[in-house]
């Protein structure tokens, strides 16, 4: 704990984002809870949680890949602005190139993520977007468990000194919860064994699909 700059704490308060004061843009609840599709880079969800240290509030905004719990892309600011959700999208998708136009990205409400300048991006991307209904986050529940675990198992824990420290406790967070951490969800596999599996099984199919083509010729 001293070598990351941290000492223990108790939590916590209330938190409001500001309002950007533009034109927000709602797209409908495609989602519909569908949580468990059974390919990679198809059904992305992401959030932006908020973390005080002694240096004053910090955002995290991440993106999970719901077909096997991996968190995919992340980035934090200490700014809750649109700029931190596109940033965490724009990590995922340069970490795992998926093939945007099959990509549906699902998020609340909230105003960066309804911002003409997330909103655009998505749309020059060929990303359909996906929106909860309105107070309703059980239509963002795995995105909103894993905010509940990072801050349950590591950061309620903890004070921070400054918004690097935070940002280096993040990432081994991040690391461990992708490599480690066991998922019901996937079968007591972590995140990334679930991937993997899954790209196998669609390596798999593709083989056979082509099999079966030249077949048919």
């Amino acid at each position: 704990m001293k070598e990351a700059d941290v000492v223990a704490v108790t939590p916590k308060k209330q938190h409001y984002y500001p309002n950007s004061g533009e034109e927000c843009r709602y797209a409908p609840s495609l989602l519909k809870r569908q949580f468990n599709p059974e390919a990679l880079n198809t059904h992305w969800v992401g959030d932006i949680t908020y973390i005080r240290t002694n240096q004053g509030w910090s955002y995290l905004a991440c993106v999970l890949d719901l077909g096997s719990r991996e968190i995919v892309g992340w980035a934090v600011s200490q700014s809750p602005d649109a700029k931190l959700a596109k940033a965490a999208l724009n990590d995922a998708n340069e970490k795992h190139r998926p093939h945007l136009k099959k990509l549906m990205f699902h998020s609340d409400q909230g105003v960066q993520y309804s911002s003409n300048l997330l909103t655009s991006h998505l749309a020059r991307l060929h990303i359909i977007q996906s929106m909860s209904r309105r107070g309703n986050c059980w239509d963002n529940a795995v995105m909103e468990r894993f905010f509940r675990s990072l801050k349950s198992e590591r950061l309620n824990h903890l004070t921070f000194i400054n918004h690097q420290s935070l940002t280096h406790c993040i990432e081994k967070y991040i690391r461990f919860y992708n490599y480690r951490r066991l998922h019901s969800t996937n079968d007591y596999l972590t995140p990334v064994q679930k991937a993997n599996v899954l790209r196998k099984a669609a390596l798999y199919l593709s083989k056979k699909n082509l099999t079966i083509i030249a077949i048919t010729l």
